[in-house]
């Protein structure tokens, strides 16, 4: 039992026979609990002081909706670092990153180097923004994009559309790397999205959540023809010149949180609903692109054949070692692919 001053004391408190204080040790564990950063806010205010590292944490969720004075900011950074305003953006999907090394006299920013600039974690995202000229066009190019399952929220991994549309960008280019569903698709082959089936907006998940500001777009932004059609054409002929027109497809793709790949039942319940292809990105960073007015083409490597029959046999899961591997492969088509259109591009600017 513990005698009556023991934990109002400091030091290791002691009872009556000589046993640690169950009763300190238990305050002294939960003065080591670090509050969630909701719990420390009342109607947007902060009702209590902070260390260093909750009020971090604090700043953070605040910067998750992203003001357009804060996106103002990071476009008028970039823009006068670079002395350019891109009329293109292009965001490289994982294994992807050369299509920026096309980019001449470039300026490179490194995500961390950029004020209020999220941080890309994942293999294959190098976590830089180029900008520059391609094809006679000025373009900002993003070497690795934002992920829902690294713990960013959807408005997050899509603010670096919106500073795009600050800095004069008109056409959204959203390259990713997918696992194909339709039986039809080979390990390699290219499919331009024509649609897509949003599964975490299915659950109630978006990045226009929250309050909406006019000046990026309307509250209720309509989705139908989100692609391109023309562009899509134009990819198509393009194909057809370079002699690859066998590998390429139109088709809709799918977005899933991640980071675990889908299972048999998931893959076989999305191809029921027409989807062609899923990853883990990209949907959002079109929802947004669209809400901006920008006009958007996409399209999917496609890095490994999705399994939907069960099976032992190991190498027939998906892993992003395959990902990247067969990226590396294919970089040369992505890349040519994406510099003729932005070359058929700037024919009509």
């Amino acid at each position: 039992m513990c005698s009556r001053d023991c934990c109002s004391k400091g030091g290791v408190s002691r009872t009556k026979d000589g046993n640690p204080c169950e009763r300190r040790a238990e305050k002294q564990e939960t003065d080591i609990i670090v509050p969630t950063p909701q719990s420390l806010l009342s109607d947007n205010r902060i009702v209590c002081s902070l260390t260093p590292d909750e009020f971090r944490a604090v700043r953070m969720m605040s910067e998750d909706m992203y003001p357009y004075e804060m996106i103002q900011e990071i476009a008028d950074f970039l823009v006068k670092g670079s002395g350019i305003r891109p009329k293109i953006g292009i965001i490289c999907g994982s294994g992807l990153g050369s299509l920026a090394d096309l980019i001449q006299n470039p300026k490179v920013f490194e995500y961390s180097k950029i004020p209020n600039f999220p941080v890309s974690t994942v293999e294959g995202h190098a976590g830089k923004l180029v900008v520059g000229c391609l094809e006679g066009v000025n373009v900002m190019a993003m070497q690795g994009r934002f992920h829902y399952y690294e713990g960013y929220p959807l408005a997050k991994c899509s603010m670096p559309v919106r500073v795009m549309k600050l800095c004069g960008v008109e056409y959204l280019f959203a390259t990713n790397a997918a696992g194909g569903i339709n039986p039809k698709y080979a390990v390699g082959d290219i499919m331009l999205m024509h649609d897509h089936v949003n599964m975490l907006g299915f659950a109630g998940n978006s990045p226009l959540q929250g309050p909406n500001d006019p000046r990026f777009g309307p509250r209720f932004p309509a989705l139908v023809n989100s692609y391109n059609k023309d562009l899509i054409n134009k990819a198509i002929d393009i194909s057809k010149a370079m002699g690859i027109e066998s590998s390429v497809h139109v088709g809709v793709y799918s977005c899933l949180g991640g980071p675990t790949y889908e299972t048999i039942a998931e893959l076989r319940a999305l191809r029921m609903m027409g989807v062609d292809a899923v990853g883990m990105s990209t949907v959002h960073e079109v929802i947004t692109a669209r809400h901006c007015d920008m006009k958007v083409f996409a399209f999917s490597l496609i890095t490994n054949k999705c399994a939907t029959e069960y099976s032992e046999k190991k190498d027939e899961e998906a892993n992003h070692d395959e990902v990247m591997a067969v990226a590396k492969n294919k970089q040369k088509a992505c890349c040519e692919m994406v510099s003729r259109l932005v070359a058929e591009i700037q024919k009509s600017l």
